[in-house]
Parts: structure tokens; sequence; C-alpha cells
């Protein structure tokens, strides 16, 4: 996978593993990508942000809630508005749109995406589509995500030594492994979108 949020060299020296010492390598890239993936799945979104803008296509059904200063769309997140598109149309013809503002407020320069476009007034009939042309993500992966992802990726890294999600210790005895690491969920939890997690 191209977009971890962390780099193996980070989970070497998480683990207490040697820089030159390549020999699990393999593993460590597996885990972290694991983990990355995990937390998008849990959040229901990703935190990476797209290279170049690409277009999405949004049905109004659904998706437009209805604000006292207008009409809400709400997308998928988009991490840069430079050179951002928005059209409107059915399908096969398509409107450009100049007549909206972006939400939250201030969205992008507190590090957060935005999450939606308010137009004062409507977005149109709901058998209506608007076109997106932007870079979708996170302007920049949160440094809880990178922790939560550290934290995971180093779990499922020693794993292998737990099998059957048990762990024997001298101390306590054996010991069985939560499903759910609460630290992770702790760091994770505020960027979950509604209905997932």
């Amino acid at each position: 996978m191209a977009h971890e949020y962390g780099t193996v060299a980070d989970l070497k020296e998480r683990l207490g593993i040697e820089a030159i010492d390549t020999s699990r390598d393999a593993q460590l890239t597996r885990a972290l990508g694991a983990a990355t993936r995990s937390i998008n799945k849990t959040c229901g979104r990703r935190f990476w942000l797209d290279d170049t803008p690409t277009a999405r296509v949004f049905r109004l059904a659904g998706k437009v809630a209805c604000e006292p200063d207008g009409d809400l769309l709400l997308v998928d997140d988009i991490g840069d508005v430079t050179d951002m598109v928005v059209e409107t149309g059915n399908g096969s013809t398509w409107t450009a749109l100049s007549d909206y503002e972006t939400q939250p407020d201030n969205a992008l320069a507190d590090g957060n995406p935005v999450t939606g476009l308010l137009r004062n007034g409507s977005w149109g009939i709901y058998t209506s589509r608007v076109r997106i042309t932007a870079r979708f993500g996170w302007p920049a992966v949160p440094d809880d995500i990178g922790e939560a992802t550290a934290i995971q990726a180093s779990r499922l890294f020693k794993r292998k030594d737990s099998p059957e999600g048990v762990m024997g210790s001298a101390e306590w005895g054996v010991v069985r492994l939560s499903r759910r690491d609460p630290d992770v969920w702790n760091l994770i939890e505020p960027y979950l979108l509604p209905g997932f997690g």
C-alpha cells in the first residue's frame, strides 16, 4: 500500500529493532499496511490526500441538510480546494457553480477537511447530481492517527508471539489479549464518521 500512516523506520525504532536489521522489513511493512487499512475501515474515511484532483459524483438524495442560511451538501473529505470545480447536472450535461461556501468554516486552516458545501438556496431537484473535482482526503495525516497506526502496527507485528490471542507472562500468567486496543480506540474515536466503528 502506498499511503501508510507511518514508516518502517519509525516502527523499528518503536520496537527496538536496529535500523540496519532488514530481516523483518516485509513483516513490518505488512503490519503497517494492515494497521492503516484497519483504521480507515473503522473510521469510514481515509486520511491521505489525493496526489491530483479527481472527480466524484454525488446524488442529492440523503446528502443535503437544510441549514438556516442555505442547503448544505455533505461530501467526502476534501483536503485541498485549490482549483476545485463544482458542477450540477444530470450525468450527461454539467453546469459549473461558484455560489457556494466550504464548510465547516476554517476547516483547512485548522488542519481538517472540508466536509460540506453550503449554498444560499437549493442545490436543485433531488434527481440532480453534483460533480466535484478536487483533491479528496485530509490535508495531512493527524498526529492521533499516526500514533494509533504505530500502536496497532506494533501490536500486529508482535501477534506472531501470541497464538490464539493468548500471551504468557511469568508475572501474570496466561493473559487473553483484548480484541480492541483501548489506546488505539481513544485516539481514533474523534475521527469516526457517524454510522462507523
